[in-house]
């Protein structure tokens, strides 16, 4: 084999292989996260949520316990924690571009755009209430929506502190003006305090 040859394997060994998927697993706010590679039209299936078939009815079953369990109705559940499930990357948004589609006869969860996502957006979806309530209202919900109605009520709430300040800080200089005022009065009109007399040879 010549060296041009043997140059070529290993460029081809090193270098990864191109995914036509249109979506990767990158860091986001919340740890990892599913963003678009390519731009993904409203109403796209994206990706799937799949993994073990849990069946509420097996003790065995009804005892697993993670953070990626996608109930399809009130027996059947996948347990979506396997490592090939790249679903499991989506994060929650309060505004997300994308929806689960659940389809429980199938018992199949497919995630499908509800906007126009463009390449580097993340891919999210609303969890539901239920989700909402056990795990993330307790830390506080990180995604973009939430935090853009946090930073906004933090900058209303510096405004409103610096409005009260400046009231405050307006409000002494009227009245340490108007003490002025007075005390400069009582000096004009020769009100001193005490008894004033001829002073004693």
């Amino acid at each position: 084999m010549g060296s041009s040859c043997l140059v070529r394997v290993l460029i081809f060994s090193i270098m990864p292989a191109t995914s036509n998927k249109p979506y990767r697993v990158g860091r986001s706010k919340t740890g990892l996260g599913l963003f678009a590679t390519k731009p993904i039209k409203k109403g796209t299936r994206i990706i799937r949520y799949f993994g073990p078939i849990l069946d509420s009815r097996i003790p065995e079953h009804d005892e697993i316990e993670n953070k990626y369990l996608f109930e399809l109705n009130g027996r059947w559940t996948i347990d979506g924690s396997v490592r090939k499930n790249l679903a499991r990357y989506i994060n929650h948004s309060c505004r997300p571009n994308a929806e689960s589609d659940v389809r429980p006869r199938e018992r199949k969860v497919f995630i499908r755009a509800i906007r126009n996502i463009e390449p580097g957006d993340e891919i999210n979806y609303d969890y539901g209430t239920d989700y909402f309530k056990a795990y993330l209202k307790p830390i506080g919900c990180k995604c973009d929506s939430c935090e853009k109605k946090r930073k906004k009520l933090r900058a209303e709430a510096r405004a409103e502190s610096a409005k009260v300040k400046a009231r405050a800080e307006r409000k002494a200089q009227k009245a340490g003006a108007k003490t002025t005022a007075t005390k400069k009065k009582k000096l004009n009109g020769k009100h001193f305090p005490g008894k004033v007399g001829r002073a004693k040879a």
